[in-house]
């Protein structure tokens, strides 16, 4: 009976684990038929909701760094994990010209009493087929990382590494601020509550700029209210590839003119991050703004003297 007990209870652990793929994966990886030259260091930082996954790939080729955050969904019946549009090297770049193949991530979670592994491979998105062969990949799980360190690495990423820039050309509004005050108690006294940090200064021209803020990165849920010169002007926005648009014109009177970000919420993955961009004529600043529940994130304009 107590052999019994605990192969069920070994089963038991075994089949809990087969439902999800979170955890930090690490592994090699390399292009089907291909030479040892053509190896693939490879991390997957995951977690999941249910069967949707997110997370980062980092991968080493050659003398190459490249690190992509990540979207898919976990089959928990079928242990299948699918991970959507990674631009991976082409193996056979040159240190003059790398080239990128979008593929897609097909693995297998494979759980035993020695650990779990996630099988599968690389698979070029149909455009790509002919030209990129697949890539062969195990990756072994390391449970020493809690979820707290899964979710410190998310944070990092999310600061440190993001690819995604809109264009000059980018003209995709999801709002347009008038810039006049705007009343709200909760949170004009947040923003006097919470400390306000430097996120950078910049020196213009015009007397008036155009204004875009954009979530940094993965879209997330963050919300921000804003600030011009310490009076609210935007409250509870939410961020997202459409920019939160509004011009501003400089007040003289100032020595300097103040944009503050305060963070409404922390969206999915903290901090809350927004890349805002200026713009002063034809000349354009990207400033990175990252906030919390204790700090805001300022800009400091200053107005260039004219000799």
């Amino acid at each position: 009976m107590k052999n019994l007990i605990i192969a069920i209870l070994f089963f038991s652990t075994l089949s809990l684990q087969a439902q999800n793929v979170v955890g930090y994966w690490y592994g090699t990886a390399n292009v089907k038929n291909g030479a040892s030259a053509n190896n693939y260091l490879v991390e997957l930082i995951l977690k999941q909701d249910k069967t949707n996954v997110q997370g980062i790939i980092n991968y080493y080729f050659r003398n190459t760094f490249r690190s992509f955050k990540l979207n898919g969904h976990y089959n928990a019946s079928s242990r299948q994990l699918n991970v959507y549009n990674i631009p991976v090297t082409y193996f056979a770049s040159t240190g003059v010209m790398e080239v990128d193949c979008a593929m897609d991530l097909n693995a297998t979670l494979r759980v035993a009493k020695a650990g779990s592994n996630l099988n599968g491979k690389f698979l070029g998105k149909p455009a790509y087929r002919n030209v990129c062969p697949e890539i062969l990949f195990d990756l072994k799980l390391n449970k020493d990382l809690d979820q707290d360190s899964l979710l410190q690495a998310l944070r990092t990423f999310k600061e440190t590494y993001q690819v995604w820039r809109p264009s000059a050309s980018d003209t995709l509004i999801a709002a347009t601020i008038i810039t006049r005050p705007v009343v709200n108690y909760v949170v004009n006294n947040q923003y006097k509550e919470r400390e306000n940090t430097i996120a950078d200064e910049i020196v213009v021209d015009s007397d008036s700029l155009q204004v875009d803020f954009y979530d940094n990165g993965e879209v997330d849920g963050d919300s921000i209210s804003v600030f011009y010169n310490k009076n609210l002007i935007a409250f509870n926005r939410i961020l997202s590839a459409r920019s939160i648009h509004f011009t501003v014109g400089l007040d003289s009177t100032k020595e300097t003119n103040e944009i503050t970000m305060l963070a409404d919420n922390l969206g999915s993955i903290p901090p809350n991050t927004a890349l805002m961009l200026v713009y002063d004529g034809k000349k354009r600043y990207e400033v990175r703004m990252t906030s919390n529940l204790e700090k805001n994130a300022t800009l400091i304009i200053r107005r260039r003297k004219k000799s």
